[in-house]
Formats: structure tokens, sequence, C-alpha cells
């Protein structure tokens, strides 16, 4: 690593093998940050890595969010590589089938919370430690709420469960980073067109029942709204951003 490398910028991004974490991994490092890539799956992330301008700018790490043993070897490799951490971007998530709340097996529950909210608690914890200590200190957070942190989906109680606690989290990130320079706000994202909603181009139940296709908007425009956030001096901060498609059912959604 380069004198250079380390006084570049610093991000981490989970998720980051697909979907939103690839787009935004690779437009942070198309704006210059060392990007260190996490995700469970290896292989996916050196695709990101290598679909990068500049691949030496990202650091593929395996690792799962929901086991705090992984979780602090990933931290443990930032510091040891980078010596700090200027960004995490706390965008693992995941889905389980929407089926009836009286059908859900609670095992699916469980590795809801366990991915969407103890892996994002896991990861900012790890990065308060290493931003609380680190010269300069701070550094900023943005946790991945989504729109389903305002509004759920019929049968998506996990999910939205998960998603209005990382609203709690996040609040609760912003309070207690004010007394050591970290920063936490949340970027909230409807119909970007991953894989995961492409099943949106097709028809999705709304709240009434009915099928209905919705508008999506291209991975860009989110990436380009982290990239917002996260530029921002530790000064001020994005409490929350909402980023959809235009059209979608959001407001006056049901």
């Amino acid at each position: 690593m380069t004198q250079d490398d380390k006084q570049a910028r610093i991000a981490l991004v989970t998720g980051a093998g697909s979907g939103i974490g690839r787009a935004c991994s690779l437009a942070l490092a198309e704006a210059g940050w060392q990007v260190v890539l996490a995700g469970r799956r290896l292989e996916a992330l050196q695709k990101t890595a290598a679909a990068a301008s500049h691949p030496a700018n990202c650091l593929p790490v395996a690792a799962d969010v929901s086991r705090p043993e992984e979780v602090r070897a990933l931290f443990e490799r930032v510091e040891a590589d980078y010596g700090r951490l200027d960004l995490l971007f706390n965008n693992a998530g995941l889905f389980v089938p929407s089926v009836p709340i009286d059908e859900l097996p609670v095992e699916q529950w469980r590795t809801s919370v366990d991915v969407n909210l103890t892996g994002s608690f896991l990861c900012a914890q790890a990065a308060f430690r290493l931003m609380k200590k680190q010269s300069p200190r701070g550094g900023r957070i943005i946790n991945n709420g989504s729109i389903s942190a305002h509004a759920p989906r019929p049968n998506s109680a996990p999910y939205t469960a998960t998603k209005h606690a990382i609203t709690g989290l996040t609040k609760s990130l912003s309070l207690d980073g004010r007394a050591f320079d970290i920063a936490c706000g949340q970027l909230d994202i409807g119909n970007a067109l991953t894989d995961m909603a492409r099943p949106m181009t097709q028809g999705v139940r709304q709240a009434n029942g009915q099928m209905a296709v919705e508008p999506t908007m291209d991975l860009k425009q989110v990436a380009d709204a982290l990239l917002c956030m996260a530029s921002m001096p530790l000064s001020a901060n994005v409490q929350f951003m909402t980023v959809m498609a235009t059209a979608m059912p959001f407001v006056g959604r049901g």
C-alpha cells in the first residue's frame, strides 16, 4: 500500500457482492475511496472488485455479518490494512419468503433479525470502537433502512420489523456518536432495480390484495445518493434520505 493509499478515505460496504452494495462500492471506488468489500461469498466480492475502474481500490473480505467472530475479524483486517475507517455502509440484508405471519417459521424470523438487524448492530459497534480511537477521530455510518422502514408490504413482518428497528438504531448511533465525531444517517431506498426487485416489473401484491407492476429506478441513483451523504464533512449529517422511483406506490401506499 502506498502513502497515497494511506491518506485515502476508507469505506467498508457490507453486502457488496451484488445489487445496491455492488453499485455503491463501485461508485465509492470511482470517487477515490479505498473500499473494503464485505459479504458472505468471496467470489461475488471479487467480481465486484473486477468491475471497478481501479480494482486496486477494492479489498474483498468474506464475512457473515450475523456472526460476531467474523465481524471482529473483518474490522481487525480493516485496521491492520488501513489503520482507520471513514465510512461504514451497513447494507447487508435479506428477505425471507412472503407468507402470512401465522405460517412463518420462527427460524426465518430469526434469520431476518440476525442478518438485517444484529448484523448492522455488530458492524456499527465495531466501527464505533475503531472510529473512537483512530486519529483523526470520527467517521460516518450510513444504514440502509429501506422504504420498509416506513411502510410495510403484505406478509412482510420480518423484513419490515427489522427495518423499523434500523431507524431506532440509526437514531441511537447518531446520538451516541456526537461526542466522538461519529455521524450516522439512514438511506431509505425504494424500488431500485436489483435482481431481488425485478419481480416488481412483472407485478407484486399490493395492500388491497391486487397484483400490480411497480416503477423502478436505476441503481446509479442509489449510488449517487450514498455519495452525497458520504461526502459531507463530519460537522454536517444527512440524518435521513429517501430515494425512490418517483411513481412507486409509497406515498399513499395502501
